[in-house]
């Protein structure tokens, strides 16, 4: 992988990063005003059943959803701090050492085994 082969796929991480964390943003956002709608000055009043469950539902889907992101974030941290300790070594996957495609990182920038070692962990053949 040429210098400006890693330039385009940090360039890559960091907008993928960028939007992970302003997703994490919203979610937070989200979640902490349906924590303070609840202890409004309404809370006293009690809210009909099927619209409590509504509410804990949707925050458990954007805690869920959070989550994902925040998994997402994860292995892209990882995939920079690969890419920044040892530039040389970035896009090897880390089973059998060999080049992961041009095409496949830059379509999962994060992407830390080849297409087929990928197959073989998601078959159960490792």
């Amino acid at each position: 992988m040429n210098s400006e082969q890693r330039k385009h796929l940090e360039k890559r991480l960091l907008t993928a990063r960028s939007r992970a964390t302003k997703e994490i943003g919203q979610y937070d956002e989200s979640f902490t005003s349906s924590l303070q709608g609840a202890d409004s000055d309404l809370a006293a009043y009690s809210f009909h059943m099927a619209d409590q469950g509504t509410d804990a539902m949707e925050r458990e889907k954007a805690f869920l959803f959070a989550s994902k992101e925040g998994r997402h974030l994860y292995h892209i941290d990882e995939a920079l701090r690969r890419l920044y300790r040892n530039p040389d070594e970035f896009g090897k996957c880390e089973h059998c050492g060999e080049e992961i495609s041009f095409e496949r990182l830059d379509a999962l920038p994060h992407a830390r085994l080849c297409i087929h070692c990928k197959e073989k962990e998601e078959t159960g053949a490792v």
